[in-house]
């Protein structure tokens, strides 16, 4: 084993997310001054727990009704995401379905009620957490995200973790885990242990959606869940 693997991949993902903050601001319109040779510097990324306040609000304003793809065209209404802009533990899912283009909520049809409950066995409630998906807009048929759709959404969802510095991420299916990893190892690989995002204790587990497929996997993400628990019980 490699032991200097996981400092590179955080600091990889530092520069992932640089690289996004530079596009994000010059899509924006934001001044680029940690780019100038002049007195200001490049200023440091945040600190792994602190919280950026009024942060998502910032996100939600600069996504504005966004056209970075085509689903914009398709959707009915953004899922931003929804629930505590504090919270400790933020799960990550793939992309709205029809219930939540409907209401413009994450997580909301039966896989979110199914996501609702297990939240609720963690001794939580949903309002407590933040939940959102990799894409804000629904692929057409709930069909699988296409990479393009992932590069024009993902710059958003890395806002939103810095925004919210979570104690604990949660990376609902493959396509979450494949996102924030940089893995394309299958999920069942990746479940069961902890990894890092940029300092981040992060847990992939199957997609609420699988479960309804597969009941029998409830245990294994029971299991996953135990273990967030169990980071979370630990002093900050």
């Amino acid at each position: 084993m490699n032991v200097d693997a996981e400092p590179r991949e955080e600091l990889h993902g530092l520069v992932r997310s640089l690289l996004e903050r530079v596009r994000g601001d010059g899509e924006s319109g934001r001044p680029r001054s940690y780019l100038s040779g002049g007195v200001e510097r490049l200023a440091p990324p945040p600190a792994l727990n602190g919280r950026n306040e009024g942060g998502l609000e910032t996100v939600r304003a600069d996504i504005g009704d966004c056209r970075r793809c085509p689903l914009g065209g398709l959707r009915r209404r953004l899922v931003f995401g929804e629930g505590n802009a504090r919270a400790d533990l933020v799960f990550v899912g793939e992309a709205p379905g029809a219930d939540e283009d409907e209401q413009g909520r994450p997580f909301v049809g039966r896989a979110g009620q199914l996501l609702t409950k297990i939240i609720e066995a963690m001794g939580l409630k949903r309002e407590e957490v933040y939940i959102c998906n990799i894409l804000k807009c629904r692929p057409p048929g709930n069909r699988n995200p296409l990479p393009d759709e992932i590069a024009a959404c993902e710059p958003f969802l890395i806002r939103q973790l810095e925004a919210i510095r979570p104690r604990v991420i949660c990376a609902l299916g493959s396509f979450a885990a494949h996102a924030l990893l940089k893995s394309e190892a299958p999920i069942s690989v990746l479940r069961g242990r902890f990894h890092r995002y940029q300092g981040i204790p992060l847990m992939p587990t199957y997609h609420p959606a699988y479960l309804l497929r597969n009941p029998g996997a409830k245990k294994q993400v029971w299991e996953d869940v135990q273990s967030i628990m169990k980071v979370l019980r630990q002093a900050p």
